[in-house]
């Protein structure tokens, strides 16, 4: 049954409540696609790339846990989550307006401190809004959507600069600082979409209003930076066990994807054009291609994101998350050994199906484990799952980097793919509540 003051809402209303996350995304994308080579162009070693994307774990690991406990208690004219989201689409919205202006490498580190907890303070506050907002039976169509829309954002980003030297821009076009003019413009598109979309969907399908019994346990709750830091600790305590179980799944796939992020233009430079120049024409023409394949891998979440759906219903959000992280382990140890871009997009296939259940279907699992009352906060709990092996790899891989992979950014994209499977071996020992079993 429909839980009680909760309309069962349209699929265009569902859609137009996520639009928001074409924004976030997007914003997601141009720093996946885009913040290794602005590095390189800056000056910055391979051997370093992850303690220089220092800033995506740790922002994450503060932010969102304190953000989540924050919206749970707050009870605004505006709504219990939306002075978040607008707030994080300003501050991102600014640093994306920013970034390929910087001039230093230290420069371009410390907006992506600024763009990543700005993009932080919306994300779990939206997750947790599709778990207020909709019906229990609904939430796998909002969350599901949500991956939906992370692939059609990140499709776009990651295109952006090719789109744009489709349309006439040129591709050896460089500013005083040596970062291409196409990534100066895709930057100020996604500055113009993080605000836009964010308000287009708080201003049309607006939150529900907090029963009156909500309001007053709202009001009663303790007040100030220990009362929030102390819900955070509790959570921590009291966390469901299902929820325990995913961590490790979440530390496979995460420390993968990282890893696939960072390198993944570096490993294209070598296996196409054999160069690690990033200062060299081919490394911009690797830049593209990686824009290009990241935008198909993209545009793959985009589809499966809505036709995971009907699959989860049937065969539970465990296994169907299993088969997905499978299939993106196998593309990774295939992508490093590809030598011509043709051939490139086969692997993004699954790459695309990996990414899309990543962002869904997680989170479909969560939200029939935890408690109502306590969304936001486990939202932000679960999303240290993510950070958290970030903040390894980011402290790890510099150690063993020259070492173990040779200096050689394809096995680091092969070591991510060994990961992936790991990933989903470890999804099926997790045991979720009967409920979830069956959705």
């Amino acid at each position: 049954m429909p839980s009680p003051g909760k309309p069962m809402l349209s699929i265009w209303r569902i859609l137009q409540m996520n639009v928001g996350f074409l924004g976030l995304q997007f914003s997601f994308g141009l720093q996946q696609s885009n913040m290794g080579p602005i590095y390189g162009f800056l000056g910055a070693s391979e051997a370093a790339m992850p303690l220089l994307w220092l800033a995506g774990p740790m922002t994450g690991l503060i932010v969102q846990p304190i953000i989540g406990a924050m919206s749970d208690r707050t009870d605004t004219r505006w709504g219990r989550r939306t002075p978040y989201f607008i707030v994080g689409a300003i501050l991102c919205s600014l640093s994306l307006l920013a970034m390929p202006f910087s001039q230093t490498l230290w420069m371009a580190v410390s907006l992506l401190w600024i763009l990543d907890a700005a993009n932080n303070v919306t994300m779990e506050p939206y997750r947790a809004y599709v778990r207020d907002r909709l019906d229990e039976r609904q939430q796998p169509l909002g969350f599901l959507t949500q991956a939906s829309f992370t692939g059609a954002a990140q499709t776009l980003s990651y295109l952006a600069p090719s789109l744009l030297i489709w349309f006439g821009l040129s591709r050896d076009s460089l500013a005083s600082n040596g970062i291409p003019t196409f990534t100066y413009v895709a930057f100020i598109v996604g500055a113009v979409l993080s605000i836009t979309t964010i308000l287009w969907s708080i201003l049309n399908v607006r939150e529900l209003p907090m029963a009156p019994e909500e309001k007053a346990r709202i009001r009663a709750m303790p007040r100030g930076a220990a009362a929030t830091l102390k819900e955070i600790g509790a959570a921590i305590a009291e966390m469901p066990v299902a929820m325990r179980q995913m961590a490790l799944m979440k530390l496979f796939q995460w420390y993968a994807m990282f890893t696939y992020w960072q390198f993944v233009v570096f490993a294209l430079s070598r296996s196409l054009f054999d160069t690690s120049d990033p200062q060299s024409a081919a490394f911009r023409e690797a830049t593209l291609i990686n824009g290009q394949v990241g935008a198909f891998y993209n545009f793959i979440a985009f589809c499966s994101g809505i036709a995971m759906i009907p699959i989860a219903r049937r065969i539970g959000s465990k296994p169907l998350h299993a088969l997905c992280l499978t299939a993106s382990g196998v593309a990774m140890l295939a992508l490093p050994n590809i030598g011509t871009r043709e051939m490139l997009f086969l692997p993004m296939f699954g790459i695309g199906l990996g990414w899309a259940s990543m962002m869904g279907n997680p989170y479909v699992m969560l939200a029939r484990a935890v408690p109502a009352e306590r969304t936001g906060v486990y939202m932000g709990i679960f999303n240290m799952f993510i950070v958290l092996p970030m903040l390894l790899q980011t402290v790890t891989m510099p150690l063993y980097y020259d070492s173990l992979l040779g200096g050689d950014p394809r096995n680091a994209i092969m070591l991510a793919g060994a990961l992936m499977l790991a990933g989903a071996v470890a999804t099926m020992f997790i045991r979720l509540p009967k409920a979830e079993a069956a959705a």
